[in-house]
């Protein structure tokens, strides 16, 4: 199981990219060369966050991309969910069918369980925590070590 798709790896890195620009456009092919992100993969992801409001899209000589929202609105549990789907770790093996335990089965809590405290972790994360190198939105640095 992937919890970060290249999809979101790509639009993360194209968004710490533009917001260091400062309000002004860069165009896809100085994204390229910044990123190393393939071309044809960041204009369709470029092309989605401008859908979604997250990048502003301006064409023509001079045109590129910006920035539509402040950092720290764009969160990367939306990026997630826009580009994968909403987080689920506790989806059940049998899929479609409904399991006759769902109700009791202890694995399925525990999941949930992690689940939950995931998707918390992940709404904290925002672009502006992103470009500040591991601080929270809250302006707390997480500390990974010894969990």
């Amino acid at each position: 199981m992937k919890l970060i798709t290249r999809n979101v790896d790509y639009a993360i890195r194209a968004l710490c990219v533009i917001a260091k620009c400062n309000n002004n456009l860069i165009s896809v092919s100085e994204l390229v060369e910044k990123t190393g992100i393939p071309r044809q993969f960041l204009r369709r992801i470029l092309q989605v966050m401008a859908r979604h409001g997250i990048v502003g899209s301006f064409k023509g000589q001079g045109g590129g991309f910006s920035l539509a929202a402040v950092p720290d609105r764009i969160y990367l549990v939306d990026l997630m969910e826009i580009f994968q789907g909403s987080v689920k770790i506790n989806e059940c093996t049998f899929k479609r069918k409904t399991c006759p335990n769902i109700t009791r089965c202890a694995f399925r809590k525990k999941l949930e369980s992690i689940q939950d405290h995931v998707i918390r972790e992940l709404q904290d994360i925002t672009l502006s925590c992103l470009l500040k190198k591991g601080k929270t939105r809250h302006g707390k640095k997480k500390n990974h070590k010894n969990r």
